[in-house]
């Protein structure tokens, strides 16, 4: 099994400042600046835009594949407030995978290709179309479709940043491992300082500034893309359009630290890959959309 949990001292379980510059004028019922406010009933619209993401080359506990880069998204999007949870797992899939069990807890123990199929079932069972043709552990996305997906990297993590140039997206990192706590991580995630080796209920710590929860720790977060170790390197002049990672590889990219790692695996820079087969007990997703 592959994955990309780097070492730090008691992680053995198992991207930069994000800057919103361009205005969402084109986007409907996007304002002046992100997010563009409610979506449909748990989700939060962000507005198309131009952003920088990546760690900062003196942010403490970065890694060398964090390289900060410009990107820009032609639409908007819309991502989950939370982790999908067990019960909303259940209800469309009809059974629980979950090593800790809660209905209110994010779903875990579900691979990259679980997560794909919930994404198209949820999409059907609610009259959307889906996102995803899966063929085996093949795996295509119509990025037309109006379905439930998994967002690309680069939109989890300018979601998760809020606007935060920071490691977190309420400030600064200033303890890297487990113990001490890191106080601005205590209050926006569980992580192996706080967690109590397990999960907890979506919606236990604060919210970032843009409305969602647990994007850092709980539960790691499976993400669209390919992992590659070199990001593209857009520039502010000449930014990335709509990034979603390289078209093959082996491991795909996951987000946000969980319960059972240490504190610098959970900055917003942070980037995790597993195989798509893997079912880990700190492992879930978190639902996006593509807007209209």
């Amino acid at each position: 099994m592959s994955t990309g949990v780097r070492g730090c001292l008691k992680c053995m379980l198992m991207v930069g400042v994000s800057v919103w510059l361009s205005s969402c004028g084109g986007d409907k019922g996007c304002p002046t600046g992100p997010p563009a406010g409610p979506g449909p009933a748990g989700f939060i619209t962000m507005c198309a835009g131009t952003y920088q993401i990546g760690s900062p080359a003196d942010e403490p506990g970065r890694f060398g594949d964090e390289t900060q880069h410009w990107i820009r998204f032609t639409r908007g999007f819309l991502m989950g407030q939370t982790e999908v949870t067990q019960g909303e797992w259940e209800s469309v899939m009809g059974s629980n995978p979950s090593g800790r069990a809660g209905p209110s807890r994010p779903v875990e123990k579900v691979s990259w290709l679980d997560a794909v199929a919930y994404c198209n079932a949820r999409s059907s069972v609610e009259g959307l179309t889906p996102a995803y043709t899966i063929n085996g552990s093949d795996v295509t996305w119509d990025r037309k479709a109006n379905g439930y997906r998994l967002p690309t990297e680069s939109e989890w993590e300018v979601a998760c940043r809020a606007g935060s140039g920071e490691a977190f997206t309420n400030g600064p990192i200033t303890q890297t491992e487990c113990s001490p706590l890191d106080p601005n991580l205590d209050r926006v995630g569980w992580y192996c300082g706080n967690a109590d080796h397990q999960t907890h209920d979506v919606k236990g710590k604060d919210a970032n500034g843009w409305g969602l929860y647990d994007m850092h720790g709980n539960v790691w977060e499976w993400c669209w893309d390919w992992y590659n170790s070199t990001y593209p390197q857009g520039t502010q002049g000449d930014p990335v359009e709509d990034p979603a990672g390289p078209g093959s590889g082996s491991r795909r990219v996951v987000r946000g630290g969980s319960w059972s790692l240490c504190a610098k695996l959970c900055r917003s820079a942070d980037r995790g890959f597993l195989t798509p087969g893997v079912r880990a007990g700190n492992g879930g997703f978190r639902l996006a959309r593509t807007a209209d």
